[in-house]
């Protein structure tokens, strides 16, 4: 499941991410916890992609949590969006084209611009 390799491999490789996860028991690949999270967060993508005229209201209430209540460094949210780019060039390198990852970085950009968007 791509989703889960992508907060498996964003705590892997970045391993200060991790402290937010510390509450987890099992931070593996196999993890009933990763694999949910990581779930929530192509739930939340999905959900920007379908709202894309509104990204910023889509993703209101996850930028309030994330600033507010879980209290997330917003640099997180660039490695995480990093992260999601390279799982996409592993699991699709055909249709992964320069043009394609052009495009999802710029939409990646934007919705980690809107996540970190309540720090301010």
């Amino acid at each position: 499941m791509p989703w889960t390799q992508i907060l498996f491999r964003m705590l892997e490789v970045f391993p200060q991410t991790k402290t937010y996860f510390s509450h987890y028991a099992d931070l593996s690949v196999k993890s009933s916890q990763v694999r949910t999270h990581g779930k929530k967060i192509i739930d939340a993508i999905t959900s920007a992609v379908n709202h894309i005229d509104d990204i910023t209201g889509t993703l209101s209430s996850l930028s309030t949590l994330h600033a507010n209540t879980l209290r997330v460094d917003p640099a997180n949210f660039k490695l995480l969006s990093h992260t999601i780019l390279v799982v996409l060039a592993l699991y699709f390198p055909a249709e992964f084209t320069p043009e394609v990852h052009l495009a999802c970085d710029k939409f990646l950009a934007r919705v980690s611009h809107v996540l970190a968007d309540k720090y301010r």
